[in-house]
């Protein structure tokens, strides 16, 4: 994505208070004539029935928000109804996603690269310990909400776990790529037997929700949804390495950080990257993307191979929100792709790093939610380097 303006959908995000879905759904009806649809938290892919082109939106009642179309003299309506004592908290429009921009460094369709066949496991996976650490994730359900899962994948179908569809029109499989070199490297095998191990966590559970379209866009209800539908099916991770770019000073979204923190504190943890808009050796540093930017999703930047910040990499700007928390390998990472493999950088690479770190310490030490964040950041090495950019450090394997 372009590191710039924002662009939104039209529609809107409804929060509600705790517990107050049914209340909701009357109040959006009767004070602005808004009828909800069916939950987004469904069993299949968004159809007819549930999508926008029947309904004013969907309901989320497992987190309690919505996703709604209103016009005007509708938003007028919902907007009055937050200065009253109901069951509508906050209303603000929802943003499109996209899967951070990445710089490909090789394509590699067949079993190996030339940079890693060298070794048992890629860099990334030594650079944070996982491939010594005698925990594998086993019993831990990770999500990874991405462009779907290549499922054919020779790495990927053997996984145990579900894959959902957030995108209307579309299935679970994915189109672009993008997922499946992030479920690689956050679940995918550490002792392959024909090149080098490059999953974190290869024996926890994948559950790949597919939030952006085979375009490569997405949008904050189909994030939002997946996350519900990871609380739903007691993920103790979730991996999202997409976002929307914010201006320096921009506050993050209320709606999201809610939503976030109720899911940590259902025992989900929350994990994004946190953005490639920085150019450093142009001193022009970005500030963390949405939805890294809210203080309940954990912001993952990205290393190098010499363990430096990566030239990309977004940083903290602002001191509300927007704070780097720690950093993972990002630059030149081999994991799974559409029909073979790749080796790509970005903070979208860093960020099932640490997910897949988080759900070893989860399976290690029995911790859920903020719980893990705060075991996460206390592990990690710290770096010499600024703490804008780095946080608590660089993330290690228990």
């Amino acid at each position: 994505m372009t590191e710039g303006d924002h662009t939104y959908t039209g529609r809107q995000l409804v929060l509600l208070h705790p517990g107050a879905s049914v209340d909701g759904l009357h109040t959006l009806r009767n004070k602005a004539g808004i009828r909800l649809g069916s939950d987004a938290d469904v069993s299949g892919p968004l159809t007819a029935r549930n999508s926008y082109r029947s309904t004013h939106g969907y309901l989320v009642s497992g987190l309690d928000f919505a996703v709604t179309k209103a016009d005007p003299d509708q938003l007028r309506a919902l907007l009055a109804t937050t200065q009253e004592r109901g069951p509508i908290a906050m209303v603000e429009p929802e943003r499109r996603v996209r899967t951070h921009p990445v710089q490909s460094s090789e394509t590699a369709t067949a079993a190996t690269t030339d940079h890693d066949q060298r070794y048992l496991c890629t860099w990334g996976l030594a650079a944070v310990g996982a491939n010594t650490s005698p925990f594998t994730g086993r019993g831990i359900r990770v999500a990874v909400l991405d462009t779907g899962i290549d499922g054919t994948h020779r790495d990927m179908e053997t996984k145990h776990g579900i894959a959902q569809s957030f995108v209307d029109g579309e299935n679970s499989h994915d189109h672009v790529g993008h997922g499946t070199h992030v479920a690689g490297t956050a679940v995918g095998p550490r002792e392959p037997n024909q090149h080098p191990g490059y999953g974190v966590a290869p024996d926890a559970d994948l559950f790949a929700g597919k939030v952006i379209d085979s375009a490569g866009v997405g949008t904050d209800g189909a994030v939002l949804s997946g996350i519900s539908w990871a609380v739903r099916h007691r993920c103790a991770v979730v991996c999202l390495s997409l976002g929307a770019p914010v201006r320096p000073g921009e506050p993050y979204s209320t709606v999201f950080e809610e939503v976030a923190r109720r899911a940590t504190r259902a025992g989900t943890l929350i994990v994004a990257a946190a953005g490639n808009g920085s150019r450093r050796a142009e001193q022009l540093a970005a500030p963390v993307t949405h939805p890294a930017n809210c203080p309940s999703v954990m912001a993952v930047g990205a290393t190098n191979t010499s363990t430096t910040i990566a030239e990309f990499s977004n940083t903290t700007v602002e001191s509300y929100g927007g704070a780097i928390d720690v950093v993972a390998p990002g630059v030149d990472v081999f994991s799974s792709w559409l029909g073979g493999y790749r080796q790509l950088s970005g903070t979208s690479m860093a960020a099932p790093h640490a997910a897949g770190i988080a759900a070893l310490y989860a399976q290690s030490t029995g911790a859920r939610g903020f719980e893990l964040w705060k075991t996460l950041m206390s592990h990690s090495r710290r770096l010499n380097l600024a703490s804008r950019d780095v946080g608590a450090g660089l993330v290690q394997a228990p």
